[in-house]
Formats: structure tokens, C-alpha cells, sequence
């Protein structure tokens, strides 16, 4: 089915594609329209001119943006936001308190996304603009926002998949903003009536015991729906929490196994791209599908965190 952007997925809530990495329904910017125009994630760089395009649609001018909130700080979430606020004169950047520093001063965030995506660096995210510290708004656990008289957004914080990672809770729609913690969605396979959930282990600060407990926390909230970061909404949180939860184990074992016969990250990519494949062929998935690539992808990096991870273990 044909999906026109943005996508209108409530009352309140937009969804900007923001064609991250130059693929379609890769990375999301919603827009929450209440009082104080709330954006959550801005993409790379290079996603800019399409949520900007995606606002102008909504009707939405950049001077009435408030907050942008980014999830956490790696490049495919905010690397965008400092180009963004140039032209936000009223936002303030959101942010987890242990990410906020590498907004105004993000040598470290460079280094370490020129390490994963080598020669494809500048394509994929220049360039990245410092945000000034009297612009930038940290949030920890248990803060509140108030953004409309009836909306007092709530931050959690859910490391896992980052140490400067939170989760946003929005009380009207009963829904969590959960970037990259509990896993990717696959909107590609959704017209083929597949919902698919991987976790996102990538470098450098993967910890699945964390992650497990940001999983189990959004399932005590018996929430309506998930916004993710890539890419889109469920409304069948449990659902997509329990896929996560059991490709985690699945992931560490594969590690594991191939670190002790000696392989890198680059075999253990392709174990876990086989197992999903596997997974995907059963449901009747054709091998050409687009979405292999996007997983392929995604393998890659989450297999540098896992690697990573045991590393560090070791090292203890």
C-alpha cells in the first residue's frame, strides 16, 4: 500500500520519512502538534530538507517549533538537529543529560560515526553544526515537559542501546517515543502482513542486561503504541517488545560462537543476516525483497556492537 508523507498516524502525531541514508522508511521525525510544536528526532543532516518539506506540508512553520527532542545523540537521530535549530529561532534542543555535551562539542560523535561508516561518512551526515549550550534542554528521569494544556510529556531513561538514552511518554495517545532501545521496525514488510523486530546492539555502549529492563519497563505500561525511530508505530507493543526480547539471546549466543572460532564482526553479520533470512523465507519473503538490504545493513553495525560488548566483558 501506498503511504503518502507525512504521515498523519493520530489526532496529535505526524510522521516525517526523512529518507535516511537516501532509503525510504528508514528514519522518522514526528511531529507532535499541540500548543508548543514538539518535534521528536531529526535524522542526519542530510534528512533536513525533507522534514523541513514535511513541515511546510503540515502546515507547520519552523518559527513555531518549541522543543526538538532527540532520543539520543547518535548521528542517524540528531546528527541533523544543529542545522535544523538554525532555522528554529523559538527551539530548544532536548536532550539526555549525558548526551547534551557532545551536542555543543561533537568531535566525539564524529570519530566515533566515521569509524562505522569509513569513506561514507560525509554523504550519509555532514554537515554536523554544534548546537549553543544556552539552546540545549536536559532531561532525566522522571522530567516533565508540559507542551499543551492537556500534554506534559514524561522522560524515562533507557539505556541499552546507549548510555545517553531516554524514552519519551506521551499521555494522550498512551504511546512511548522509544528511538533505538527496543528495537527497529520494519515498515517494508508491513503490506505483507509481517511485523518484524530486531534489536539494535551497535558500538560502543550495548549492554543487553539494560536493554531487557527498558524492554520489561514499557511492557509494565501496558502501552497503546511504540513510535521508533526506524521506523514508524505499532500498535502491538507487547508483540514487538516479545520479538525483541528473544533475538537478544539469539544475537549474544551467535557472538559468542563467533568469537571463539576467531571470526570479526564482518561473519558474525552474515550468521545473523542468515538466521533472519531463515526467519523471513518461512513467511514467504521473497529473496529480492528491498528490505534485505536494510537488514543487511543494520547487521553489520549491530554486529560491531556485539563484538564490541564481549570485548569489554572480557577485559572486566
Amino acid at each position: 500500500m501506498f503511504k503518502r508523507y507525512p504521515l498523519r498516524l493520530n489526532d496529535r502525531i505526524h510522521l516525517i520519512d526523512g529518507y535516511d541514508l537516501g532509503i525510504p522508511e528508514r528514519t522518522g521525525t514526528y511531529v507532535i502538534k499541540e500548543e508548543q510544536v514538539t518535534i521528536v528526532e531529526t535524522g542526519p543532516s542530510p534528512s533536513i530538507e525533507h522534514v523541513k518539506r514535511g513541515l511546510e506540508k503540515l502546515g507547520i512553520a519552523l518559527e513555531q517549533i518549541e522543543y526538538i527532542i532527540v532520543t539520543h545523540v547518535h548521528l542517524d537521530h540528531a546528527g541533523g538537529a544543529g542545522l535544523l535549530l538554525q532555522d528554529c529561532p523559538n527551539a530548544k534542543v532536548v536532550v539526555h543529560p549525558k548526551g547534551a555535551r557532545h551536542l555543543s562539542d561533537p568531535k566525539r560523535l564524529v570519530a566515533g560515526a566515521k569509524a562505522v561508516y569509513t569513506e561514507r561518512f560525509s554523504e550519509l551526515f555532514e554537515p554536523i553544526v554544534p548546537i549553543p549550550e544556552d539552546r540545549i534542554l536536559s532531561m532525566g528521569e522522571s522530567d516533565q515537559l508540559k507542551i499543551g494544556p492537556h500534554c506534559t510529556l514524561e522522560f524515562l531513561d533507557t539505556p541499552g542501546h546507549s548510555n545517553h538514552h531516554f524514552s519519551i511518554f506521551d499521555p494522550i495517545s498512551h504511546g512511548v517515543f522509544a528511538g533505538d532501545t527496543v528495537g527497529i521496525r520494519y515498515e517494508q514488510l508491513v503490506d505483507e502482513g509481517i511485523d518484524l523486530f530486531l534489536p539494535s546492539t551497535s558500538p560502543n555502549q550495548f549492554d543487553p542486561i539494560a536493554m531487557h529492563h527498558a524492554i520489561e519497563r514499557l511492557r509494565a505500561m501496558e502501552l497503546a503504541a511504540i513510535y521508533y525511530g526506524h521506523f514508524g508505530m505499532t500498535t502491538k507493543p507487547n508483540a514487538a517488545l516479545n520479538q525483541v526480547s528473544e533475538w537478544i539471546p539469539i544475537f549474544l549466543d551467535q557472538a559468542k560462537a563467533a568469537v571463539a572460532e576467531g571470526e570479526g564482526a564482518d561473519m558474525l553479520a552474515k550468521r545473523l543476516y542468515e538466521l533472519v533470512v531463515e526467519k523471513l523465507r518461512a513467511k514467504g519473503v521473497r529473496d529480492e525483497h528491498e528490505v534485505y538490504a536494510l537488514i543487511e545493513l543494520d547487521l553489520q553495525v549491530s554486529a560491531m556492537g556485539l563484538v564490541d560488548y564481549l570485548g569489554k566483558a572480557r577485559n572486566v
